[in-house]
C-alpha cells in the first residue's frame, strides 16, 4: 500500500481508503460484512475510512462505528454532512444551528468522541462561508473533529471558501472530495489545479464511475451491478452518453488486457496517478469486491498506458456531465434571477 500526505496536514493516509456508503440498506451490506471488509481493509494497510450521515439515513456511520471499535487509533475517519436528514427544512445545509446537531448525531452514531475529517457534503447557497467556518473551526477547537473538508464543490466556491477563511482568520478547508474517473475528467479542468493551488487534500469518489469501470459493464452483456437497479437511467445503453461510455469502455479493455491489467487496476491507478490525488475512495459492497479492488493498491500505469487513456477520453472530458452529480446554482436554477423583471 502506498501512504500520501493528506494535503498540508502531516497526516500519512493511504493511497486507496475505504468509502462506506453501501454499508446499510442501501448497499445491502449488514453488520458482519461491515466487520470483515473494515477489518480485511485495515489489515490490508488501508488507514481512512469515508462515510456520510445521509447514508442509508444513519445506518453506515453506526456500522462504520462498530466496525473499526478497537482498532479506532488505526483509524483516520472521515463524515460528512449538509445533505437532508428528513423533510424538516433545518435539519439539512451547512448552517452553525444544523451542523452543530449533525456533528453531535455522527459522533453518537460512530460511538466516538472526535472525527478526523469533517466534510460539507455539497456547497449550501443559502449560507454564507464565515457562518460554516467558525463553527466548524469552533468545532475543532472543542476537540470533536480535528481537520474539515468539502465534498464536491464548485471550482470557485473552494477559492471563495478559501478567502473567506484568510478575511475572518478561521480555520480553512484542507480536502476536497471530487467525482473523479477515466470516464468522468471534468476534476481536471478546475477542481484538481485549485486543490494543488491550495494544498488541498483529494479524496477521489467513484473512480469506478459506478460500476462501468469495474469489468462488469460490457457491450452485449447483462449489466448486474448494484448501481443499475436504483439508477437504471445510468446504464440505460439507448441514452447517447451511455453509448459512449460503452464504446470507451471496450477500448479501456484492451488497453488494460494489453498491459497485464483488470479494469479496476487501470481505473484506480488512473485516479492515483494524477499528482493532485491523494487517495481514490473504493466503495465496496462484498468481500470478492474489496479483494479485486485491493489488487490495484500499488499499480502505477506507465506513460505509455497513461496516454493510450487519453486518446479515448480527452484530459478535462466527462462523457456524461449530467451526472457529476453538481451543486445547483441559483443563478442558473432560479429563473427569477437570470432574467429581467417586467
Amino acid at each position: 500500500m502506498q501512504y500520501r500526505t493528506l494535503g498540508r496536514t502531516g497526516v500519512r493516509i493511504s493511497s486507496l481508503a475505504l468509502g462506506a456508503m453501501n454499508f446499510g440498506a442501501l448497499g445491502r451490506t449488514g453488520q458482519g460484512d461491515a466487520d470483515r471488509i473494515v477489518g480485511a481493509a485495515l489489515d490490508a494497510g488501508i488507514n481512512l475510512v469515508d462515510t456520510a450521515d445521509v447514508y442509508s439515513g444513519g445506518q453506515s456511520e453506526e456500522l462504520v462505528g462498530k466496525a473499526i471499535a478497537g482498532r479506532r487509533d488505526d483509524v483516520v475517519l472521515a463524515t460528512k454532512a449538509a445533505l437532508p436528514m428528513g423533510d424538516e427544512p433545518n435539519r439539512r445545509g451547512a448552517s452553525r444551528r444544523w451542523l452543530t446537531r449533525a456533528l453531535d448525531d455522527s459522533l453518537r452514531r460512530l460511538g466516538t468522541d472526535h472525527i478526523d475529517l469533517y466534510q460539507i457534503h455539497r456547497w449550501d447557497p443559502l449560507t454564507g462561508d464565515e457562518e460554516t467556518l467558525a463553527a466548524l473551526t469552533d468545532f475543532r477547537r472543542a476537540g470533536k473533529i480535528r481537520y474539515f473538508g468539502t465534498s464536491t464543490f464548485p471550482a470557485y466556491r473552494l477559492v471563495e471558501s478559501q478567502w473567506a477563511a484568510r478575511e475572518h482568520r478561521l480555520g480553512r478547508y484542507v480536502t476536497e472530495q471530487p467525482n473523479y474517473s477515466i470516464l468522468q475528467r471534468g476534476a481536471e479542468t478546475e477542481i484538481l489545479p485549485i486543490a494543488q493551488e491550495y494544498g488541498l487534500g483529494v479524496l477521489v469518489w467513484s473512480p469506478l464511475a459506478s460500476g462501468w469501470l469495474s469489468g462488469a459493464v460490457r457491450e452485449g452483456r447483462e449489466i448486474t451491478t448494484n448501481r443499475s437497479a436504483f439508477m437504471p437511467g445510468r446504464f440505460d445503453v439507448s441514452v447517447p452518453e451511455n453509448r459512449a461510455k460503452t464504446a470507451a469502455v471496450e477500448r479501456l479493455a484492451a488497453i488494460a488486457d494489453e498491459a497485464g491489467l483488470t479494469m479496476i487496476q487501470l481505473a484506480l491507478g488512473f485516479v492515483t496517478a494524477h499528482p493532485a490525488v491523494t487517495c481514490a475512495l473504493i466503495g465496496p459492497r462484498t468481500m470478492e469486491h474489496l479483494e479485486s479492488q485491493l489488487a490495484a493498491a500499488d499499480t502505477v500505469l506507465s506513460a505509455e498506458i497513461l496516454d493510450a487513456v487519453d486518446a479515448v477520453v480527452a484530459p478535462g472530458v466527462d462523457l456524461a456531465p449530467q451526472e457529476k452529480n453538481p451543486t445547483a446554482v441559483p443563478a442558473i436554477t432560479d429563473p427569477a434571477l437570470r432574467r429581467r423583471a417586467s
